[in-house]
């Protein structure tokens, strides 16, 4: 076996990026307040083509060089939106029929594994602040609640950990379960 070099990976262009089929789902991160958690959500989002990320209230926006630091580009392929109001988010989707879920640990929560997509479907997911989470008022607009299952002493994932683990399982879910 041997390690693929950078340019014998299949990597897509800006341009193919942006025209690619996107996987149907939204990213909103509220009051997220590590850059490089930022950059590394973009990171994430590049790499399963994630169709946009909304940042709300304190979380900053590109171009940052901290944020740049970890995203690397990925903040000219993603798209993404500053709204101030995480809530006025939440509402635009729902409006638009977009499934919003908390990823938080809350009562009657659905772990992560147990979150069953549906066919045609788009999802938009929110992620909170990383010592308080999803705030309460969000939580309660959300359509539901997903959350992680943890077994050690923290109960506790960095945001852009979280991220990652759940853009996978609904990628999988979304591009591989023959929906």
């Amino acid at each position: 076996m041997r390690k693929l070099e950078n340019n014998e990976l299949p990597r897509k262009s800006v341009a193919d990026f942006k025209t690619a089929d996107k996987t149907p789902v939204i990213l909103i991160l509220d009051d997220v307040r590590s850059l490089h958690n930022i950059g590394s959500v973009f990171r994430t989002a590049d790499a399963f083509l994630i169709e946009k990320i909304y940042l709300c209230g304190i979380t900053a926006t590109p171009p940052n060089k901290e944020i740049h630091k970890t995203a690397l580009g990925a903040t000219d392929t993603v798209a993404w939106e500053y709204v101030a109001n995480v809530l006025d988010v939440i509402q635009k989707l729902q409006a638009q029929a977009v499934e919003v879920y908390a990823v938080e640990q809350v009562e009657g929560a659905v772990f992560l594994q147990d979150f069953a997509v549906k066919e045609q479907q788009k999802y938009a997911l929110v992620f909170g602040n990383e010592v308080f989470g999803v705030n309460q008022t969000a939580v309660s607009l959300c359509d539901g609640c997903i959350e992680i299952p943890q077994l050690g002493t923290k109960h506790s994932l960095n945001i852009s950990v979280s991220t990652g683990i759940v853009i996978w399982d609904l990628f999988v879910k979304l591009r591989y379960a023959g929906l």
